[in-house]
Order: C-alpha cells, then structure tokens, then sequence
C-alpha cells in the first residue's frame, strides 16, 4: 500500500542530533513536510520511562517519549531508522541499531513506523539504498530525484556545520540552515573567561532538558564553550590519533576524537565529559579519555546523568570544577607574570 501523506514526523531525540539537517534537506527536497516532536519536557520522561524497563539508559527513554509525543500530536507517519554501521567495520550500540524494534513493541497506537537501514558494514545497505527504502512507501522511485533529494540534504547539512565551526548556537545554526541561509557570527571570542570542552554525544548536551540547559549555566559562569559540532572531520579523526584509539563506535569521533583534539590545546583550560548512566559505549570511551588525559595535565571532570539527575548537585559539581579552572589559571599568570619579571631584572642587570 502506498502512503498519500507526505507528513513525515521526526522525533527530536538520538540521531536527530547528528542526522537531521541531512534528512530535513533531502526529505523537503522531494516535497515531504517534516513535524519534529516537541523539545523534552518532563512528560516527555515520564512517558517514555512508562514503556521500557528501568535500566534502559536515559536518551532511550527519551527517544521512546519523542515518539508518543508525535503520535499525541497526530502524526501518522514515524521516521525511526536503524543505524548500524556508519562505515565498514563501524557499529552503533544494539539500543540504537534496534530502534525499530523497540518502538514496534512497546508503542501501541495508530501510525506507521517508517523504518529503513543504514549498514556500511553489509553490502547493498548504503546511504542510497537507505533513502530508496525510506521513500519507498510513499512510492517514490525514481533514483535521479531520489539522487537530486541526496544532494540537497548535503548542502544543508554541510552548511550547518559550517555555521557550528564557527560558534553559532545549535538552533541558531539549524534555523538558518532550514532558511537556506549561512551566517557567519563575526563577534570575536572572549578570551578573559576559561575555555572548556564540553565531550559528550549531541542528544545529551544539546537537549537543554536533559542536560539541565548546561551551556547555559557555563556561560553564566564566565565559560567559553566548545563542543565536538565546532571540529572539522578532520580534526576529529586527527583526535583519534591522538589518544592513540582504535575506532569502532559510530559516534566514537564526537566523544574520543574530541577529547584527543581538545586535550592537546593550549587554549582549552579543561574538559567536562557528559554521559548517560548505563551506556556501556561510553563508559568504555570515558575510562580511555580519563586515562590518557593524564598525559596532558589537563583537568578532567565526568558527569553522569539519568531521569533522576538533581540539577543543584549538577550545578555544584559544575562550579566547583570552574572555581578550581579559574584558580589554575590565575596561579599560572601569576608565575608567568614573575618569571618575564625576574628575566626583565636579569636582562636589565646584563645590559648595565
């Protein structure tokens, strides 16, 4: 049966982070309209916890509220694909590889899950393929649109990050991209604060309910701060290197490319890591990250978060962490002051 409404419900949660510029562009392009779910409110968490079992990690949870939201709103038509190699010997958790699977079994109601795979590591189960079975309910075949569609979804996203890289805010990017706009934000950074990278997978710091809106909080605490959506590929592979890791994760390079790219600057005075409790993937990355960071004499604080997560411990820990950067910083200038002191004196002394 084909499917007449081109209505095509997202949910705001997981690969939306990382995915949706792409497949805001290709899917407009072919004339879908797109309907994200709203952002995370409390009921969000709530209701996605209802349907799962209790140890089921946090972005889960709410990735399964986003869908009952959408279908609370009427949408008929549910995006949810299966991620599970980004390439060839590169794989997503089993949680997010199985997305499809989970919604179908604990989501009742009535709409339709419009699932499609993505496995670089199979053979016939590319990008292309991937689109082709997307639309294909909608019974869109022809593979010269379907190509035109894919490029168009690159043009977006490749604008986005363009916009990312040079410290546009996500929704500030994401809403210029949408407009077919790049704007390129020319106010120079402040560099009287501390810089800290914040190291954690987009759904866990960009939705601002979830992560208790922490760029927010840094910021109002004089920090300047820098993500994984601020690095070029490069870089982030170059990070890789770095911390001498071996990459098999799909979102690997926004959590240990990262670190390894922000660990070596000198203008980053620490790294605040972010992960979700019981997502084994990262405890893996985290203990590598927290190990190798040794090396470079740079502060590390690791913050773990559920649906349970008290946002007054949150922000002490986050406070505590600046005050001692600041502190650092200060006894760093202090000795640096001294020391072109004491060589001006030396100097000086020469000279006579």
């Amino acid at each position: 049966m084909i499917l007449k409404d081109k209505t095509l419900g997202m949910p705001r949660a997981l690969t939306y982070y990382n995915y949706f510029p792409f497949l805001y562009g290709f899917f407009t392009n072919l004339g879908f309209k797109i309907i994200l779910s709203d952002p995370t409110t409390k009921k969000t968490l709530v209701d996605g916890a209802s349907l799962v079992v209790t140890e089921t990690c946090l972005p889960i949870k709410v990735y399964v509220g986003h869908v009952i939201n959408l279908i609370e709103k009427g949408v008929k038509n549910i995006f949810t694909p299966s991620i599970q190699s980004i390439a060839p010997k590169i794989y997503n958790c089993s949680k997010i590889r199985g997305l499809p699977d989970l919604i179908r079994n604990v989501v009742k109601g009535d709409y339709n899950l419009i699932e499609t795979t993505l496995d670089k590591s199979e053979k016939n189960l590319g990008l292309m393929e991937f689109l082709k079975e997307a639309v294909k309910p909608f019974g869109i075949t022809n593979e010269s649109k379907i190509k035109d569609a894919l490029r168009a979804g690159f043009v977006l996203h490749n604008n986005f990050r363009v916009m990312m890289q040079h410290n546009l805010t996500f929704d500030n990017a994401l809403k210029n991209a949408k407009d077919g706009k790049v704007v390129i934000n020319s106010t120079k950074e402040d560099n009287a604060g501390i810089n800290v990278a914040l190291i954690a997978h987009g759904y866990n710091i960009y939705d601002k309910r979830v992560c208790m809106d922490v760029f927010k909080k840094l910021k109002d605490l004089g920090v300047n701060v820098y993500s994984a959506l601020q690095l070029t590929d490069e870089q982030l592979k170059d990070g890789i290197n770095t911390l001498e890791a071996e990459l098999y994760w799909a979102n690997q390079l926004e959590m240990t490319g990262a670190a390894g790219h922000y660990l070596k600057s000198d203008s980053i005075d620490g790294l605040i890591t972010i992960t979700a409790f019981g997502c084994g993937p990262d405890s893996l990355m985290i203990e590598d990250i927290k190990r190798k960071s040794k090396n470079f004499n740079k502060p590390l604080l690791n913050l773990t978060i559920d649906e349970h997560t008290g946002e007054a411990g949150f922000v002490t820990r986050l406070e505590a962490f600046c005050d001692m950067l600041y502190r650092k910083k200060r006894t760093l200038s202090i000795k640096e002051n001294n020391q072109n002191k004491a060589y001006s004196a030396s100097y000086s002394s020469i000279s006579s």
